[in-house]
């Protein structure tokens, strides 16, 4: 595939995220879907929030697979996107007991294209713990 086809589809994604209900569901993932449990996982998966979690995580996945297929090359879509190793670093944490309860191959994509991003686990767990604090912060300062 040439560069300008990889950067379409780099464009592509981009305009996908900045959709309307995209945008709604990456602003709650990312400030209010903080799981620590299965329990939690499966509180959202089947609440209200059930289509921004799998919206997310989705789309996530997706593109993570034209990455693998190498639609898109690691080191372009890693020079564009960072948004994945957030996500995966929430998910991470619980992803054997999701993948136990739902499907083995449930954010496989993902985890495939983190683990062949050099220092990728590692981002993750600094992104998670980065998160963390700011939660921190913020309850700190709201009292």
């Amino acid at each position: 595939m040439s560069k300008q086809e990889e950067a379409r589809l780099i464009l592509k994604l981009y305009d996908l995220r900045r959709e309307e209900k995209m945008r709604t569901a990456r602003d709650w993932f990312f400030r209010d879907f903080n799981p620590q449990s299965l329990a939690d996982f499966q509180a959202a998966m089947f609440g209200e929030h059930s289509g921004h979690l799998r919206m997310v995580v989705s789309y996530w996945d997706m593109a993570a697979a034209l990455v693998n297929n190498e639609a898109i090359s690691l080191q372009m879509f890693q020079d564009c996107n960072g948004e994945h190793i957030g996500v995966f670093g929430k998910l991470e944490p619980l992803l054997n007991e999701i993948r136990g309860a739902y499907s083995p191959r449930f954010a496989a994509n993902l985890e495939k294209l983190v683990d062949a991003t050099p220092g990728g686990r590692a981002m993750a767990a600094a992104n998670r713990e980065q998160m963390k604090k700011i939660r921190e912060q913020m309850m700190a300062a709201a009292k």
